[in-house]
């Protein structure tokens, strides 16, 4: 068993399953790690902490389909 696991396991002990699809669906809607703590009576630090072990955060930079369209129009080029 992975110590991730083990860290799921006892978080799930400890909230139960729907304790961490919660926690899970709060950090992937970005909510504050202040006020999960507060949900869960537990520090900022592990809620950040949970958060690194449960899964990675992805930044991702989108380019609005607009500025695509003026860089088309300015280069010839479709993208």
């Amino acid at each position: 068993m992975t110590s991730r696991e083990t860290v799921a396991k006892n978080f799930v002990a400890r909230y139960g399953a729907h304790g961490l699809e919660r926690l899970l669906d709060a950090l992937a809607r970005g909510e504050s790690g202040q006020a999960l703590a507060a949900e869960f009576d537990v520090s900022r630090e592990r809620v950040r902490q949970w958060k690194n072990t449960f899964g990675q955060a992805l930044t991702l930079y989108q380019v609005h389909p607009d500025v695509l369209r003026v860089l088309a129009d300015e280069v010839g080029v479709e993208r």
